[in-house]
């Protein structure tokens, strides 16, 4: 039985220009970037490669037109690295464009088109949330089904992912805490998965302690406490991803997934929503085991009866950002029964991680549990 992988190379600089410097980029190379970034950290470094600004082809999580649209623009482009810089939209995304073919990405999702990788691939995030610098992983919105999918196979892996420490500091305290939260629900989602080893879990549970720590120390001193912990929050979410890479994420993600589609909710945000029906479920089936591991492990950093463990998260979590019930995000009634049948349709992926096998039933019980309380 396998036990654990980890492909990328992990390399960590104090400065995107000790990055630059290494990597030596050129005209041969394509960095997909955000704006903000391109023009705080990389125009001054006046590089002479290609440069690619994601947004220009639509705004929020990544979608399947943004994908094929680019692949038009870089119809008869040759570059031979493809260098990402941004976060899970961006990660995500510039890794297909290191595979041979990519368009229509709807057929690749759907795997009827050829995986094969032709290009050098480095991810450098700027956000602690997607670990997607070292996952196999992309997920995109497949705006015809109206959900997202992810692809997962071994051609998505970065060769390397590069941790800059530098890049998180501009980021707005409303993404630095939906990205946080992003991190903390992989390394719990995979810390319950029943494909984690004692190794994932290491890492699972070295995530959840240097998040809980920073969260603690904001909830104490305030946002501007995590610019001294932005090295912290990025390894912390790094580690969550080299666990969920291994070990998967599950519920949580998978009935998220139909609500972000729909309603252009953040991510994080989005299985912040979630994470508090699943985990409820998980308690009423099936409290013993690996569950009540991880209600320990939670009960000794929280300082608090291992009965009020759920509670306190929430609160803590509150502090970063305030939990809504679904209908605030527009959610309707007769959506339950539709989100239930495209997660069961869609997700298949995630669900077979689930701590216990959800049915139907249970599904539909999660959602309405979050609707309206």
């Amino acid at each position: 039985m396998n036990q654990f992988k980890c492909v990328p190379t992990i390399q960590l600089y104090d400065t995107c220009k000790d990055f630059v410097q290494t990597f030596k980029l050129d005209s041969d190379d394509l960095i997909i970037v955000s704006e903000h970034t391109y023009h705080d950290f990389l125009q001054p470094l006046m590089l002479p490669s290609r440069y690619l600004f994601l947004r220009h082809y639509g705004q929020g999580e990544p979608t399947d037109l943004m994908v094929d649209a680019i692949g038009r623009d870089l119809e008869g482009t040759s570059f031979k690295r493809v260098i990402a810089i941004g976060g899970g939209t961006i990660l995500d995304v510039a890794k297909l464009f290191a595979l041979e073919t990519m368009t229509p990405v709807g057929d690749l999702f759907d795997q009827c088109l050829p995986i094969k990788k032709s290009r050098e691939l480095i991810l450098i995030p700027t956000t602690c949330g997607t670990g997607s610098e070292v996952t196999n992983i992309s997920i995109l919105e497949l705006t015809q089904k109206g959900t997202k999918k992810g692809l997962a196979v071994d051609a998505l892996f970065p060769d390397y992912a590069v941790l800059i420490p530098e890049l998180l500091k501009p980021l707005p305290f409303q993404f630095f805490a939906t990205s946080a939260i992003d991190a903390m629900i992989h390394a719990l989602e995979s810390y319950l998965s029943p494909k984690a080893t004692p190794f994932s879990q290491l890492f699972s549970l070295k995530a959840l302690s240097l998040l809980l720590t920073g969260f603690q120390d904001l909830e104490a001193h305030g946002a501007d406490a995590r610019f001294d912990r932005m090295d912290q929050f990025l390894l912390a979410s790094t580690y969550a991803g080299i666990a969920f890479g291994n070990a998967g994420c599950a519920a949580v993600h998978a009935l998220s997934y139909p609500l972000g589609a729909n309603y252009h909710i953040p991510h994080g945000e989005a299985n912040y929503a979630i994470l508090k029906g699943v985990i409820a479920m998980y308690e009423k089936k099936s409290p013993k085991g690996r569950l009540e591991e991880l209600t320990a492990f939670l009960s000794h950093h929280l300082s608090c009866p291992s009965s009020e463990v759920y509670t306190s998260l929430d609160a803590l979590l509150s502090y970063l950002l305030p939990r809504k019930p679904l209908k605030a995000y527009g959610m309707t009634p007769e959506e339950i029964a539709l989100f239930t049948d495209s997660v069961l349709l869609n997700q298949t992926r995630l669900l077979a991680n689930n701590y216990i096998p959800l049915s139907r039933e249970e599904i539909v019980t999660i959602y309405q549990s979050l609707y309206d309380y």
